[in-house]
């Protein structure tokens, strides 16, 4: 049984014709995402964790707030995708573990010499080969967040491994105040990686897409994020130190 009979059987008819009419929405948002996720994500699997964040919205919307169901509905079956994704997460502890290690060898590297952290530097931190680097930079591809607005959230999202970085970093700083800060970070990226970043968080590009743009392969895009968004994890963590 696909999602949509699935719910539409166990709603009342009101549901049942909200889920009708904005199963499409549902769709279209899950293919958007499945685009940017590794192929162990199964469309069918965000499609119905879509709807329950459907059903949800038609349940909480209020009018009066002034935003259109729509838009409502959007966010919170996104959102609800999201969760799904970060509930079944693919990406094993060691891999969490290694960009750790990464990020902290980054961030001892550039307050030693007041400079980007470079590729075999980190790799001379950590007592492995480059391609070795290379490795574990693709395995946390995976991993990493899935727009800017979600580096805030989620078990090991990027606002929480600062945190384990950096006990107290998210103490009274407002969530705003923390964005900010992140934009600022972003722009002082090699500009490489400030590029990647803009391709994917702004202009919405896949990893092939940016690869086409950048002139290198799609998994050269993806080391390149995993790189950048350690980068990013260890100087807001240095902010606090």
């Amino acid at each position: 049984m696909n999602g949509l009979a699935m719910y539409a059987t166990a709603q009342p008819a009101f549901y049942d014709d909200i889920v009708t009419q904005h199963a499409p929405l549902v769709k279209r948002i899950a293919c958007h995402l499945i685009n940017r996720l590794p192929a162990s994500v199964q469309l069918e699997d965000l499609i119905q964790a879509g709807m329950i964040g459907l059903l949800e919205a038609s349940r909480n919307y209020d009018e009066g707030q002034g935003a259109s169901f729509e838009t409502y509905a959007g966010i919170r079956i996104r959102g609800s995708m999201l969760d799904e994704i970060r509930k079944n997460d693919w990406a094993p502890r060691s891999v969490h573990r290694k960009s750790r290690m990464v990020a902290e060898a980054v961030r001892e590297i550039e307050n030693l010499h007041g400079r980007d952290a470079r590729d075999h530097e980190i790799a001379e931190a950590l007592d492995i080969t480059l391609e070795e680097y290379y490795a574990i930079l693709q395995d946390a591809s995976s991993n990493k967040i899935l727009s800017f607005e979600d580096m805030g959230n989620g078990e090991d999202s990027m606002l929480d491994n600062m945190s384990d970085n950096a006990p107290g970093v998210l103490d009274g700083m407002h969530r705003d105040d923390l964005r900010r800060l992140l934009a600022e970070a972003i722009a002082g990226l090699p500009e490489r990686e400030r590029l990647v970043m803009a391709l994917y968080y702004d202009e919405e590009l896949n990893l092939r897409e940016i690869g086409a743009v950048m002139g290198v392969s799609e998994s050269r895009v993806s080391q390149i994020h995993s790189q950048a968004v350690i980068r990013l994890q260890a100087r807001m963590a240095n902010r606090e130190s």
